[in-house]
């Protein structure tokens, strides 16, 4: 197999450069018009993008109407406007395209219908498979499957369609030669999940309590699919489900058979690279057949797991031949550039050698030595940073409680010459702060901010302190803040300062800390850095990469005071670093600086409610909060995939996102200030305003394609955010 992939690559290569240096051909527009957007019409334009990397001449520009003739006339239109050589349409139904399609073929333009037929006889050629046979065929099969006795329910495609028309009456014509087969309701679809799910649920909502269903035959793989999510809903025996495409891949048709949720299909083919050569030959004179029937075959229990795999590896070759064009274009490009390049790089090469060789051992002795120096310097610094945290820590503890002694009645109340005693302790203990920084500033050449002998003694016990207000029992919503230090009496002393304001958690290292910080999601945290198991820099770095917990802010509290180690936690992801000793009204002062000027990420879906009036959070020129496009464009992504849901909950996104229920509550608050159930009903009414506005499905339809239980509820909700009810959001 490899060698085939070798030998495919090598044959590509050498169609391109043949191609490139022969004289230039004839370029060729072909338009193609699809009716819809589906994963058959997908695999389709795929097939026909592979076929045109065989003809370097040709260009292929898709255009999807998404079951809508109105915007399929405008796109055919559109397509002939600008220019093109070929139309291939699949009309969306039979009789409305038609006008288009004859006024591109009354310009000249040769029209393939594909797949689907039209009332016109203005056409080139036509391909597609027999929908008639596809039907009668389904049919013997479920007489054969029910044994000539049964109740079956049908599930019609769009009306007006050929295939629905076709498949419906070949179907119908045949089980009327099963007398002992009931058909007992003929529901019409439009080739969609939801619709068909939709559909069947009401039927079997009006006929509780009636007969059993034995089969459903669905005009396509995904309206059985449908119908077999409403009949798991409602509960009871579970009727035999048929479908039509027999599509491989994952969500195929194939597979569905394979794994029982289809009892049969039928192949679609959808042969775009066959549909493509007929272009070709009539663009280019070659004799062509005007009517191409492609073949197609019953997918059962029976065949499914060969035709799966035949279908992957046809994929999967596919894929390796998309793979294989793709590197010979590139290696092409190169090839010029290299071409261009060579000769210039050999003469500089050649002039340069000599002189990199000497510059290269200059170097090499510098270097040498640098790297002795700096080693020498690391050594030095990190002792006397070792040093500089084994005596800052201490201070702090001292210094700290000093100042909170202040607050004091015992300290109001005491008399002149313990209060004179107190302000010798606590000047002498600044002094020692000030004799610690200059030492470590003397040793290092690292310049540290200290306190000067007049604001040492500037420091008196008048200074005033803000006391800490106390938390009532209705703070339910206090900010959370986790303290991260090995020093428990740190631990304590952070603790009498922050307690009253803020909810407080407590972790003795860096690893308990990370795990505490994923499980609770504190709104802060304030962390040391030299410390055991895990330092506070790794843990920083690990919170900040963690999508859990990336958009908490992190002060770091450290007695590594150079303007290196500072650079080091900043680096880190810090978004603030306070050394130690350390005043408690900066750490506060800190604290609700960072709390206030995170960054919300609200408005996700450029929706803006009538009430909301308020301004937009000003947020800080010195801590700008880091916006979390990552977490937040993947929480998007999934709620807009899975729109239609109506059961869509809060623990399904969260399971979705690898999170916990209340990880992902507490993380989308904090970047959104709105909570997840409240998102999903934006997105909703965002998804239902735009195709309000440019759709001309019906508000019903629209309610229940974008997830809501009830049209009622819908219009409820879209007035309650629009202050208009959804018919009046209609373009004139």
């Amino acid at each position: 197999m490899r060698n085939y992939y070798q030998f495919a690559f090598i044959i590509l290569m050498t169609m391109c450069l043949l191609a490139s240096c022969s004289q230039e051909e004839k370029k060729y527009q072909i338009g193609v018009s699809q009716c819809s957007d589906d994963i058959w019409r997908d695999k389709q334009n795929s097939e026909l993008q592979i076929g045109a990397y065989f003809h370097d001449n040709v260009e292929l520009r898709f255009a999807a109407a998404y079951d809508s003739d109105e915007r399929q006339i405008q796109q055919i239109d559109s397509l002939v406007e600008t220019g093109i050589d070929l139309l291939i349409v699949a009309p969306n139904q039979v009789s409305t395209i038609s006008p288009a399609i004859d006024r591109a073929y009354d310009k000249g333009i040769p029209v393939i219908v594909f797949e689907r037929k039209t009332n016109t006889k203005k056409y080139t050629a036509y391909m597609g498979a027999d929908n008639y046979e596809m039907g009668h065929l389904m049919s013997e099969y479920v007489a054969t499957r029910l044994d000539e006795r049964g109740r079956i329910i049908e599930v019609m495609g769009l009306k007006g369609s050929s295939p629905a028309i076709e498949r419906h009456n070949g179907f119908r014509e045949a089980i009327a030669q099963h007398p002992g087969i009931q058909v007992v309701a003929t529901l019409q679809g439009d080739w969609t999940e939801p619709t068909a799910y939709n559909m069947v649920k009401q039927w079997l909502d009006k006929n509780k309590g009636g007969e059993k269903i034995d089969l459903v035959f669905g005009m396509n793989d995904r309206t059985a699919m449908g119908a077999r999510k409403a009949f798991e809903e409602a509960g009871g025996a579970m009727p035999l489900l048929c479908g039509i495409d027999g599509l491989p891949g994952e969500n195929g048709g194939i597979r569905l058979v394979m794994d029982s949720l289809l009892d049969a299909s039928y192949i679609y083919p959808t042969h775009g690279d066959q549909l493509l050569q007929l272009a070709v030959d009539i663009l280019e004179g070659k004799p062509y057949e005007k009517e191409t029937d492609l073949m197609s075959a019953l997918v059962t229990q029976d065949n499914a797991r060969v035709l799966l795999m035949e279908g992957e590896e046809v994929m999967r070759q596919s894929r390796n031949l998309e793979q294989l064009h793709e590197k010979a274009n590139q290696y092409l490009d190169q090839l010029g550039n290299q071409r261009t390049l060579i000769f210039v790089a050999l003469a500089a090469i050649f002039l340069l050698l000599a002189l990199l060789v000497g510059i290269y051992m200059y170097y090499l002795q510098r270097a040498r030595i640098q790297d002795e120096r700096m080693q020498m310097e690391r050594e030095k610094l990190d002792f006397y940073t070792q040093v500089s945290h084994e005596l800052r820590t201490p201070l702090t503890l001292i210094q700290g409680p000093l100042d909170q002694l202040v607050r004091t009645d015992d300290f109001k109340n005491a008399s002149d010459n313990a209060r004179e005693l107190f302000n010798i302790v606590r000047r002498n203990t600044h002094h020692l702060t000030g004799l610690v920084n200059k030492m470590l500033d003397a040793q290092v050449g690292t310049p540290i901010q200290e306190m000067t002998s007049a604001q040492v003694d500037a420091i008196t016990v008048s200074q005033p302190i803000a006391a800490p207000t106390a938390l009532t029992e209705q703070d339910e919503d206090a900010p959370t803040v986790l303290i991260v230090d090995d020093n428990s009496d740190i631990r304590t002393y952070l603790q009498s300062i922050l307690q009253g304001q803020y909810r407080l958690l407590e972790a003795e290292d860096g690893k308990c800390g990370l795990e505490l910080a994923r499980e609770q999601v504190p709104d802060l945290i304030v962390s040391d850095v030299m410390m055991p198991v895990m330092n506070g820099l790794e843990f920083c770095q690990q919170v900040k990469k963690d999508d859990i917990s990336s958009h908490i802010p992190v002060i770091l509290l450290t007695a590594r005071a150079l303007e290196r180690h500072q650079i080091e936690g900043y680096e880190s992801g810090a978004d603030a670093y306070i050394t130690k000793p350390f005043s408690p009204e900066l750490l506060l002062a800190r604290i609700e600086n960072l709390l206030q000027s995170r960054h919300q990420l609200k408005d996700l879906w450029g929706m803006k409610p009538a009430t909301e009036t308020a301004a937009a959070p000003v947020v800080s020129a010195t801590t700008p909060a880091p916006i979390e496009d990552a977490f937040i464009s993947r929480f998007k992504k999934i709620v807009e995939e899975r729109l239609a849901d109506s059961n869509l909950s809060v623990e399904d996104l969260a399971a979705d996102m690898s999170l916990s229920r209340v990880q992902l509550y507490r993380k989308v608050k904090a970047l959104t200030g709105s909570t997840p159930v409240d998102l999903m009903r934006k997105a909703r009414l965002a998804k239902a305003q735009k195709l309000l506005q440019e759709s001309s499905l019906t508000v019903s339809e629209i309610a229940y394609q974008v997830g809501f239980a009830s049209p009622s509820y819908f219009t409820k909700c879209y007035k309650d955010e629009f202050g208009i009810v959804p018919g009046e959001a209609r373009k004139p």
